[in-house]
């Protein structure tokens, strides 16, 4: 149809990018330019940055009345990311470029008054969903290596509104987007698991953790290690595979902070501040982007100082806890984000924080001490499988030449032994397995089970807690090599819920 054009291109919805269908028809009529299709203000504001950017790279500006479509009409579209697709289909639609030339690709760019093109979030999404359609996708320069993650898609980018008028009119090609070299191995600066003296019980719950993916709660006075060993949780975990990370890299994408394309098979390590909101860490706003839970995404999320937060924001971790994903929503659109985490967190006996302290220093009431214990609900409390009370260490383990601990790689190494029988046996780890799951593989001789019952009588556990000690103590039979959950694998895991931060003596 004479006068009309149409090119694809990709909105971000969530760590989603659907197809958006950019029709552009031109008519007679007092030259004017109207874009329809539910634009939001920046993707209005774009006919001033087509029409400088067209003229610039020395093509006309069609006199004529212009009427943008951007389908479906009801998807909301933001960001320049429209730039480029529009101005080629205003091209196109007055005869400038050949229009059966635009059908087998795609574009994303934003455009500058003198056409050059400008990076945009939300790129590795497009690349994915752009190789499942089978077309070529063009970006700008500054968005090619991230693309390139992309590994089979056809992706080509530009620098100048002027360079892709010439690689779709068959003047010249474009070149491909290519990868920075992929990091080998744990990033340099990831602390080592051998300077953590001592805590022997501490080391193995982190173990643990990282063989089961398991939440951790560490608790103990100021100084004793709590953050030393949440900080070297990464260095133990395997290295994420290409459908973890590229997960992962997708949604630090869709944040607006970028990714490095060098590091990113590397898990994400997120410790955010303790006056962070409900929503830094659940993910919102207006176009809902991801928040912390969401961008440790198949990594460690660690929360110090754990009664410090607002209670209106740890009680957002409830859902993702359980379910690996967050849902935002807006009275104009939901979003959802994968938010399968690892939660370590960290917090003081008391506010002083020496209550239970040998030195006998804490000066805390009774009532303030459970105040302030109390800050941190029980129903989250409940979701953390390991509960774990971090002594002061003995001046003897501090000295210069006391002997280092057990190094990350060779504990890395038993974590990926336990983890690979897991993902055998059952597809996951253990602390991923549903409620079948854990009567299928977790089962336990009968005076086990009787053990157990006592436990949770005893202990006034909750079914849910009851599911947890028997993951954990499947993951301790997978770092022993053991088939079945033996009497020892049980009794470990119950003493990783015998310490409730709760429930202890509010003072020595």
């Amino acid at each position: 149809m004479a006068g009309l054009a149409i090119v694809h291109g990709r909105a971000r919805a969530g760590v989603r990018a659907p197809e958006v269908t950019v029709e552009v028809y031109m008519s007679g009529g007092l030259p004017r330019m109207s874009m329809v299709g539910l634009p939001q203000a920046a993707v209005r504001e774009s006919k001033d940055r087509v029409r400088a950017a067209i003229r610039c790279a020395q093509f006309e500006f069609p006199p004529r009345v212009t009427t943008v479509n951007l389908a479906p009409a009801d998807l909301p579209k933001g960001g320049g990311r429209f730039d480029l697709p529009i101005a080629l289909g205003i091209l196109a639609a007055s005869e400038q470029l050949p229009r059966n030339a635009l059908a087998g690709h795609e574009f994303v760019g934003e455009l500058g008054l003198t056409g050059e093109l400008r990076a945009v979030d939300g790129v590795l999404p497009a690349a994915l969903a752009c190789g499942e359609a089978g077309r070529v996708l063009v970006v700008p320069a500054a968005n090619g290596a991230e693309a390139a993650l992309a590994r089979g898609v056809d992706v080509r980018v530009a620098r100048t509104l002027s360079e892709v008028c010439a690689h779709v009119a068959g003047q010249r090609s474009l070149p491909k987007a290519v990868a920075d070299a992929e990091a080998v191995g744990p990033a340099p600066g990831i602390p080592d698991l051998a300077d953590v003296r001592g805590q022997l019980r501490a080391r193995r719950a982190l173990e643990i953790a990282a063989a089961g993916g398991h939440h951790l709660l560490l608790a103990g006075s100021p100084g004793c290690g709590k953050t030393l060993l949440a900080s070297r949780l990464p260095g133990i975990l395997p290295e994420a595979s290409e459908a973890e990370a590229l997960e992962t890299a997708a949604i630090a994408s869709v944040s607006g902070r970028g990714i490095d394309p060098a590091r990113w098979r590397q898990r994400p390590f997120r410790a955010p501040h303790h006056t962070a909101s409900a929503i830094a860490l659940a993910g919102g706003g207006s176009e809902p982007r991801p928040g912390e839970i969401s961008l440790a995404h198949h990594g460690v999320l660690f929360l110090d100082e754990l009664p410090e937060w607002s209670r209106h924001a740890l009680e957002v971790l409830r859902e993702p806890l359980e379910s690996g994903t967050v849902t935002v929503s807006r009275a104009a659109r939901q979003s959802e984000f994968p938010a399968r985490f690892q939660l370590v967190a960290a917090m003081n006996p008391c506010p002083c924080g020496w209550a239970g302290d040998a030195s006998g220093r804490c000066q805390c009431g009774v009532d303030a001490v459970q105040r302030y214990r109390m800050r941190v609900s029980g129903p989250l409390l409940d979701r953390i499988d390991l509960h774990v009370e971090v002594p002061r260490m003995a001046p003897a383990e501090l000295r210069p030449d006391a002997p280092p601990g057990e190094p990350s790689a060779v504990v890395r190494a038993r974590v990926e032994a336990a983890r690979g029988l897991q993902l055998d046996r059952a597809g996951v780890l253990n602390a991923h397995l549903d409620q079948a799951g854990t009567a299928a593989h977790c089962r336990l001789a009968a005076n086990d089970q009787a053990l157990l019952e006592r436990a949770i009588d005893s202990l006034q556990l909750s079914a849910r807690a009851m599911h947890r000690i028997l993951r954990v103590a499947r993951t301790i039979a997978d770092l022993a090599g053991s088939e079945a959950i033996g009497s020892p694998h049980l009794a470990e895991a119950l003493g990783y819920r015998g310490f409730d931060p709760r429930t202890q003596a509010a003072a020595a």
